[in-house]
């Protein structure tokens, strides 16, 4: 014999501390910087003649240093954004200050890394203070959750 149960439709709500709406802005940043770089990769498709499917390119070595300042950023996207949705709970200001550190440091990245010498992108090297910031925020939200 089978049961039906009818669920009602119920609001759950909850509250977002102060400053909030920065690290929702922050990552929205975040998202506005990985577009940018994926518009860098079409032009340099473009440019180099670097047809789809491939991922690189076999003649040029500035398409496969933007192309991998793309791919790296994709990489590590999922994990910033982790971080500053939790740090940003306990600590929105400094989070939202944290990520755009990091959002800097990618567009250093990046620009280093266009040039062709893939030694250059280390200049966005700075960028690890702002995540390692936000890992500490995240840490801390979770002890505070506890």
């Amino acid at each position: 014999m089978f049961k039906f149960v009818i669920f009602s439709e119920k609001m759950v709500g909850f509250m977002l501390p102060e400053g909030y709406g920065y690290v929702v802005l922050t990552g929205v940043g975040s998202i506005f910087m990985a577009m940018w770089k994926g518009i860098r990769v079409g032009q340099a498709r473009k440019k180099f003649n670097v047809e789809y499917p491939d991922m690189y390119s076999k003649d040029s070595k500035v398409f496969n240093c933007i192309q991998r300042a793309h791919q790296n950023t994709l990489e590590n996207l999922p994990q910033f954004l982790f971080l500053l949705t939790m740090g940003g709970f306990s600590h929105p200001h400094l989070s939202a200050g944290a990520g755009w550190v990091w959002i800097v440091g990618r567009i250093v990245y990046a620009l280093g890394y266009s040039t062709g010498e893939p030694k250059s992108r280390v200049k966005g090297a700075f960028g690890y203070l702002g995540l390692l910031t936000l890992l500490g925020t995240a840490v801390h939200t979770a002890i505070l959750s506890i």
